[in-house]
């Protein structure tokens, strides 16, 4: 049987390697410039040469030897997302370096004679300028500089991640690109039944804020999501792992939690705000229940029977519990990404400043990597590809 094989370029801890191992794929070589990433990259795909740089700096030299005579199949480019992305008020202000680094992509691919190319960011791209009072877009440069490269054939798509089966609302932009002339179409949302947050958690013991308890043992009801999320089969992997990893409490302030106790499912910061006003307000930010400053994503209590909200690198700070006082935790946001109940997130420690951009904790690798699962339908669908077109 054919192996189809794969470069990952910017490949945080191994959501896109996951989901097209499942899929089909071998990965040769992933490049990431975050350590802590390379770790957790490194400790679940042993097999896969890690190259723990700036993507600028990688050499056909490091790679050559890894790769074979005919090339390989599929290249996967998820750039950094900061400069496209409309999260922040000052963020699409932003314009340096980063938003180009999509030329590493194809030079990496060009490097490596792939026969197509993945891109993957925020939907933000498609209207990001390449400086500031310029109405040349990004997208534009991007797909210019792929026919330049060979890549002729390219279509570009928007997929939200809840239609594969993964139990949170994220829409990502994607660019799909081969030399070959062929018809291209997005992986079809029809092998996994829609997960909400309930399906996401329902064997997940809870645990106590502050106690230092973690929670070990399965509970005895399950969801077919939580049970695809424990099936190593499935994700063609052989850790052997024995009970659940990273169910562990956060530490909050009195007052902290009492906030949460505050909110209903669906509600957020944003709404206690509205809630309480004058000197009410003013009485809970002296007790520092309320912050002294209104952050709109900050402190969302999870509703049991939807999808999350997207999880991003600052899942921390931004989920409560649907049901329990407390921040989520580890596992319970590495199940909204779809991460296997086996993946071990070895690098970086819990938590780290987020002014410091040389390392991620668990959190913020768990919220910038690709959703296992909608790499695996990607993985699927461009090996139909590639069996049609008999290359």
């Amino acid at each position: 049987m054919r192996k189809f094989t794969h470069i990952d370029c910017f490949s945080g801890p191994g959501g896109f390697c996951t989901g097209l191992h499942a899929a089909g794929f071998e990965t040769l070589v992933a490049i990431e410039y975050i350590r802590s990433c390379c770790e957790t990259y490194s400790k679940n795909h042993p097999e896969v040469h890690v190259i723990n740089d700036d993507i600028r700096n990688v050499k056909s030299k490091d790679i050559e030897k890894f790769i074979p005579a005919g090339g390989v199949d599929l290249v996967t480019s998820g750039m950094p997302c900061e400069t496209f992305s409309t999260a922040g008020n000052t963020s699409r202000s932003f314009y340096d370096d980063r938003q180009f680094l999509f030329r590493e992509g194809i030079r990496i691919a060009e490097i490596t004679k792939a026969k197509m190319i993945l891109f993957e960011n925020v939907p933000g791209i498609t209207t990001k300028t390449v400086s500031k009072g310029s109405k040349k877009l990004i997208i534009d440069v991007l797909i210019k500089e792929l026919e330049e490269a060979g890549y002729v054939n390219h279509e570009s798509y928007i997929l939200d991640s809840t239609n594969y089966g993964v139990p949170q609302r994220r829409k990502r932009f994607f660019v799909l690109a081969l030399r070959n002339k062929c018809e291209l179409s997005p992986p079809l949302p029809n092998e996994f039944r829609p997960a909400n947050v309930r399906d996401a958690f329902i064997d997940l013991p809870n645990v106590i804020a502050n106690s230092g308890k973690e929670g070990k043992n399965y509970l005895k009801r399950t969801s077919t999501y939580s049970e695809l999320m424990r099936n190593d089969e499935f994700w063609k992997r052989d850790f052997n792992s024995d009970g659940i990893t990273y169910q562990t409490p956060m530490k909050h302030r009195s007052t902290t939690l009492e906030r949460f106790s505050l909110l209903k499912q669906g509600e957020s910061l944003k709404d206690l705000f509205e809630r309480y006003q004058g000197d009410e307000r003013r009485e809970m930010q002296e007790r520092r229940v309320l912050p002294k400053k209104m952050f709109i994503k900050r402190n969302y209590r999870l509703i049991d029977k939807e999808p999350s909200p997207t999880v991003t690198s600052h899942c921390l700070d931004e989920f409560v519990h649907p049901k329990f006082d407390r921040a989520l935790t580890v596992r319970e946001c590495a199940r909204l990404q779809s991460f296997p109940d086996s993946y071990d997130f070895v690098g970086g420690p819990y938590l780290v400043p987020h002014l410091d951009r040389t390392v991620q904790d668990k959190y913020e690798q768990i919220g910038d990597a690709v959703p296992p699962l909608l790499a695996y339908a990607w993985g699927k669908q461009i090996i139909k590809i590639l069996e049609n077109l008999n290359v």
